[in-house]
């Protein structure tokens, strides 16, 4: 196929394809899809050989969000039934991160439900981060903690943070549908707000709002200008509780060919696997690791993963090698901080609302977008399973 090997070749060159080829990704039909996972495939190994760096998930404070993101089980007006509690404390937390790196994480997401972090807030985190660093030198930590303010970032920083997350989600054209409480600018905002203090930047998007095929190429584009070192992948985990409880619009075959899109539009960078794999993807999970070469291991914010085991085995079995804490994810060209989808971070805590923050003000819960539809025969509810386990419980966490 022409449009393959010509996205094949500009992405060893990190070359930009076109946005009619990008679009031509999305429209190819399941009859191709092998195809499709084979060519994206080469441009994975050529920039991330067969490694898979493992991330794991804390979440600091649950639930009890004043902002409206129709996607997320922790928003304002949900009644998903999830954990609800308040801040973790450091040795609480750091205990949390410790069983996700024993299970071979090599970075750590500290996530925290709202429209951002106060200065009380942040010199929690920065002690959360110590405690962290501290029984573990080596570990990366990205914080995930919502909107921020000027100069909380720079504290971020020198308080020992490596990254930070803020994800885009959807496109600046459809964001009102998704969340009213704050803007797409305001995102945006804070993942420069991470570049210009050093952090690296994660940014990443949600699949399966219902958007368009345009709407994705959009939310990607922009990632790609943005530059963020690591983009995360969400898939739509439909919350019963949400305004997008309907929304079952994915296959296995169409999440392939969207981080193939992904790896084209930014081959250079770590494209992680984000919240509903498991869901959506399901027995084709593995196929998935010959596009992104980065997974969160075991459960999310306020969902569970699949036994934190199942992730190590399947890496295995599918011919991949879990990265070590010597290796440097990034190829040499954007190292140490250099710039994102195709210049120069995870997709950090991107998990969205089976993990992942709200992000601004309080207000009415947003009507649900006007995409919204009657529930599909093939919408999988018995694979939407509430995180009971980990932080916030006396269980131990799934890693």
């Amino acid at each position: 196929m022409d449009l393959l090997n010509t996205l094949v070749d500009k992405g060893l060159r990190r070359e930009l394809p076109t946005r009619e080829e990008a679009l031509a990704v999305l429209a190819t039909s399941d009859d191709d899809v092998l195809d499709v996972v084979a060519a994206a495939g080469k441009v994975r190994r050529h920039w991330f050989g067969r490694r898979v760096k493992l991330n794991y998930l804390v979440n600091l404070k649950s639930g009890l969000c004043p902002e409206d993101c129709s996607y997320c089980s922790q928003r304002l007006g949900s009644t998903a039934g999830i954990l609800k509690y308040s801040w973790l404390k450091p040795d609480e937390a750091s205990k949390a991160a410790a069983a996700g790196l024993a299970g071979g994480a090599k970075r750590v997401c500290l996530v925290a439900s709202g429209r951002g972090p106060s200065d009380r807030d942040v010199d929690r985190v920065s002690d959360t981060i110590k405690a962290i660093k501290d029984q573990n030198e080596n570990v990366e930590v990205c914080a995930c903690l919502g909107l921020l303010s000027d100069g909380q970032a720079e504290r971020l920083r020198a308080a020992g943070a490596d990254a930070y997350n803020h994800n885009l989600n959807t496109s600046e054209g459809t964001y009102g549908e998704i969340t009213t409480t704050h803007t797409y600018a305001d995102r945006v905002d804070t993942v420069q707000k991470a570049h210009a203090a050093g952090l690296s930047a994660c940014s990443g998007l949600i699949a399966g709002m219902g958007e368009s095929d345009e709407d994705l190429v959009d939310v990607v584009y922009a990632l790609r200008e943005l530059d963020p070192d690591s983009v995360p992948v969400n898939f739509l985990i439909p919350f019963e509780g949400t305004p997008l409880a309907k929304e079952w619009n994915l296959t296995p075959q169409r999440c392939l060919r969207i981080l193939a899109m992904v790896r084209f539009v930014c081959p250079d960078v770590e494209v992680r696997i984000a919240g509903g794999r498991e869901v959506h993807l399901r027995t084709l999970q593995p196929l998935a690791l010959h596009l992104a070469n980065s997974i969160f291991l075991g459960d999310y914010l306020t969902s569970e993963g699949q036994a934190g085991k199942a992730d190590l085995d399947m890496i295995a079995d599918a011919g991949f090698e879990v990265e070590n804490a010597g290796e440097v994810t990034l190829p040499e060209h954007r190292v140490p901080s250099g710039g994102g989808c195709g210049s120069h971070a995870e997709a950090g805590c991107g998990s969205q609302q089976g993990g992942g923050v709200c992000g601004s003000a309080s207000a009415a819960p947003a009507e649900v977008p006007a995409a919204v539809s009657e529930a599909s025969s093939d919408a999988r509810t018995d694979l939407v399973s509430v995180r009971r386990r980990g932080a916030g419980t006396d269980l131990a966490p799934n890693a």
